[in-house]
């Protein structure tokens, strides 16, 4: 066993022997306070949203604040600070943010052993804090992701049944499963991981599910007790494919973050902000030079572009690059390899169609990564050295805040989904994201991957790099005019204009966040008034 493998099953063993024991004592300590504040006979339904992670980066879980806040409830959504969270959560006045504490500074010199159960203790005692203090009235329903596992699940336990809140889990994957990705199925500390799982996830008042998949196994396998419901991941209604207009303002806000790639400029065709940009420009409406209504500067902190006299309205440029998009979390379960090895072919096979005659030739592709995590830094090492050497191909990596990352994905030409699921039985909500702007996308294939994509109509399915390379190919030949994306964007976006409540029925295929949640989920939730 490698020595990062025995570090991540010390950390485990560590996190369920800890949680366990120092759940156990606070339940013993704590259960009288259940009866210490009698509840309002007409107090505001409320919900507390557990996210043991960054708040800004969990989009499912903010989607579930916003439509429970839309429905009358207070929501408290507690987790950790890092990434902006969605403009939605600030506006909303039932909506307060709480912020759980980092473990202090000094704790992280230490030793693993020494480190573990001080990091537990500290982190089960501030979601402790905030639910059992801080949050004052008990909420009537306390809703938690899974994963992870560990706290998470016996710490909203042993809350539910000291408050008498109902507690609700959201399955999007199963935890043992991503400790499956280091260790074999048999290992002792993934049993433990499992055990814990089963343990305290099995009874709440209700469960949800990403998949019909999901739903069918932890029923089988686990006989869970509770209602049930699937909750397919759906855009919020905010989402579209963007005009040029609102491209070419999000390209001039853009430009500092993609200024830093220093081989960018030879590679993109030229641009003169704020006439123009990699993908769009603003033409004069006649020979007159144009007269600016502003200084030809733009502010560098707030970029924003300067009102033209004379100036067309932005247009895309015909000799943009292809923009291809993939979101990923930088970790194991996201196969990063397949692309670096689909955009070195598509390199090659660029080049040999330059040089041909009669062949269809294939454009500039521009790949912007999206997103952080662990394994971003040891990728883009190798794709700097790769792309020495491309002349077709640029592949940079941007975070983008919440408000800019569906304007990003409504302005791409193609998404690219790697992600591969550790259970086989959760979907990438990229993927989700991408369709609610309008995108098709090339997505790796596994076991539950047709509930969301559909070969051929919404997007393709590959298997491995070749593949992934042939459609890449398909797709992108003759670009800005090619035939078979343009048939995916239309087929896709067809199917995005004519879903909604009114429509739906067992057969639809799409709809909405808000549509989804008011459907499964609504009925539930509001099915009893607290007194």
């Amino acid at each position: 066993m490698s020595t990062a493998s025995t570090v991540n099953s010390d950390k485990t063993i560590f996190h369920v022997i800890a949680s366990i024991a120092f759940l156990w004592i606070c339940y013993r300590l704590l259960v009288f306070l259940r009866f210490l504040r009698p509840k309002s006979e007409h107090s505001l339904r409320s919900i507390a949203i557990l996210v043991l992670g960054d708040i800004g980066r969990s989009p499912r879980m903010m989607y579930h604040a916003e439509s429970f806040a839309e429905n009358g409830f207070m929501v408290y959504l507690i987790g950790y600070g890092g990434s902006k969270p969605i403009p939605a959560l600030e506006r909303l006045p039932k909506v307060e943010l709480r912020y759980l504490p980092e473990p202090p500074a000094i704790l992280r010199s230490l030793p693993f052993v020494l480190l573990a159960p001080f990091k537990i203790i500290h982190q089960v005692s501030s979601i402790l804090r905030e639910l059992l203090i801080s949050v004052g009235e008990p909420p009537e329903y306390i809703l938690v992701q899974n994963p992870p596992s560990i706290p998470t699940l016996a710490v909203v336990w042993l809350i539910g049944r000291i408050r008498g809140c109902k507690v609700i889990i959201d399955w999007h994957n199963l935890g043992y499963s991503i400790l499956e990705l280091k260790l074999p199925k048999t290992h002792i500390y993934v049993k433990i991981a499992k055990w814990f799982e089963v343990t305290f996830g099995r009874v709440a008042y209700a469960h949800i599910f990403v998949t019909e998949a999901m739903r069918n196994f932890l029923i089988q396998e686990w006989d869970l007790i509770g209602e049930k419901v699937i909750l397919h991941d759906r855009p919020p209604k905010h989402f579209h494919r963007c005009s040029a207009q609102e491209i070419h303002d999000l390209f001039i806000r853009l430009q500092a973050p993609l200024s830093q790639y220093k081989s960018l400029p030879d590679f993109l065709p030229d641009s003169t902000p704020p006439f123009s940009t990699l993908l769009t420009d603003r033409k004069p409406l006649s020979d007159v030079s144009p007269t600016p209504t502003t200084a030809h500067v733009i502010d560098p902190i707030s970029a924003t572009a300067p009102t033209y006299e004379n100036i067309q309205p932005p247009r895309l440029r015909p000799d943009r690059p292809a923009l291809v998009v993939s979101s990923t979390s930088w970790t194991p379960d996201e196969d990063f390899g397949i692309l670096l090895d689909a955009l070195n072919q598509y390199e090659k096979r660029a080049r040999e169609l330059s040089e041909a005659a009669d062949a269809k030739k294939l454009p500039k592709l521009l790949m912007v990564v999206t997103g952080k995590g662990p394994q971003r830094e040891e990728y883009m090492k190798t794709i700097n050295r790769l792309q020495a050497d491309w002349h077709w191909v640029r592949c940079i990596s941007l975070w983008l805040e919440a408000e800019d990352y569906p304007i990003f994905l409504g302005s791409a030409d193609l998404g690219v989904s790697l992600h591969s699921s550790s259970s086989g039985r959760d979907l990438p909500m990229k993927v989700v994201d991408m369709f609610g702007c309008g995108l098709p996308v090339c997505a790796l294939n596994f076991d539950c991957l047709p509930e969301l994509v559909k070969d051929g109509r919404n997007g393709l399915i590959f298997n491995d790099s070749n593949e992934l390379t042939q459609q890449l190919e398909l797709l992108l030949a003759s670009f800005p005019s090619s035939e078979p994306l343009n048939q995916l964007g239309l087929s896709l976006r067809q199917a995005t204009r004519t879903s909604g409540v009114n429509h739906f029925s067992q057969n639809e295929e799409w709809c909405s966040w808000d549509e989804n949640w008011n459907i499964h989920l609504k009925p539930i939730i509001l099915r009893g008034i607290r007194v």
